[in-house]
């Protein structure tokens, strides 16, 4: 009959909770800015007191975390959002559990990055970038929907929306092969929105692009399509062993009107800010925007556009 020792038993429970733990996934809230560190510091019961060393813990916990298998998000904490989460659940935000709460609940439901071992300011970037991306997504729908209104299948700002759908996939047809930068600008109250889309396309076959870019591109294209902004936007390709090339088009009732070279050249190599000329880049060819075959109103075709990865 074997005989099970009590340090055999102990062993497998810890190795059933190590697998259990990896099947756990977890949420790691963090402070990315010095002022927002800062704000945190009035608590007394967060336990750091310099920035620096505390994104050197963040990172030694993901890493931790990493090699256990755990799959771990990292969210951005706003203290200013955190305050106002603990007066509307009546939290002392002087505790640890009320942190753990707010992440748990508001910072996990926002943008996030998988954390995969990256470098931490490289975590960063891409958290700040995501969050960035969510602003301008939110802004962006809000201004389409007071453009629509009605919310019927005919809506002003459905209709635009697919119409930015279809104008992405004809801009991604008209490029061809090669690695793409899309930029798409609006005017807007306060700073313009801004939207891009990476692509690569292979000489046969769609071209790969990311789902959220995609998403937000179309949706701030559509608000200049609804409100009959003068947007524009600008494609620059990266073709296997050539020379960058620049094309662009402005937004024109609704439409995109393919750019003159000249005006593509002037509009890359003017600052925004000041207005005043800027050398051209070396190694980039300023080309004229390329028309785009077909009507952008999808309704015309009789149905609604496809995804722009072509599902």
């Amino acid at each position: 009959m074997a005989h099970t020792t009590p340090g055999g038993t102990h062993r497998r429970e810890r190795s059933a909770r190590r697998a259990l733990r990896r099947e756990a996934p977890s949420t790691v809230a963090l402070l990315a800015d010095e002022e927002d560190f800062a704000a945190m510091r009035r608590y007394a019961s967060f336990a750091f007191h310099d920035h620096g060393a505390y994104l050197r813990q963040v990172e030694g916990l993901l890493r931790a975390l990493a090699s256990q298998g755990v799959h771990t998000a990292v969210a951005l904490f706003d203290p200013a959002e955190y305050e106002e989460f603990c007066a509307d659940f009546d939290l002392d935000p002087d505790t640890s559990t009320a942190r753990t709460r707010y992440t748990a609940e508001v910072a996990a439901a926002g943008p996030t990055v998988t954390y995969r071992g990256q470098p931490l300011d490289q975590l960063v970037h891409g958290l700040i970038g995501a969050a960035e991306q969510q602003a301008t997504w939110e802004y962006a729908t809000a201004l389409l929907s007071r453009a629509a209104g009605c919310g019927c299948p005919d809506d002003p700002g459905r209709t635009a929306f697919h119409r930015g759908q279809a104008a992405l996939r004809r801009l991604l047809a008209a490029a061809g092969p090669g690695r793409h930068h899309l930029v798409c600008s609006v005017p807007a109250s306060g700073a313009p929105l801004v939207a891009v889309v990476h692509a690569q396309a292979a000489e046969q076959g769609p071209a790969e692009v990311d789902r959220t870019e995609a998403l937000i591109f179309s949706t701030v294209l559509a608000c200049g399509i609804a409100t009959s902004s003068p947007g524009g936007v600008v494609l620059r390709t990266t073709a296997p062993g050539g020379r960058d090339t620049v094309r662009g088009w402005a937004l024109h009732q609704g439409r995109l009107r393919p750019l003159s070279e000249a005006e593509v050249f002037s509009a890359y190599c003017t600052d925004a800010d000041t207005g005043e000329p800027v050398p051209p880049e070396h190694g980039v060819d300023y080309r004229p925007g390329l028309p785009l075959p077909g009507p952008d109103d999808p309704q015309s075709e009789g149905q609604e556009p496809a995804d722009p990865e072509g599902e």
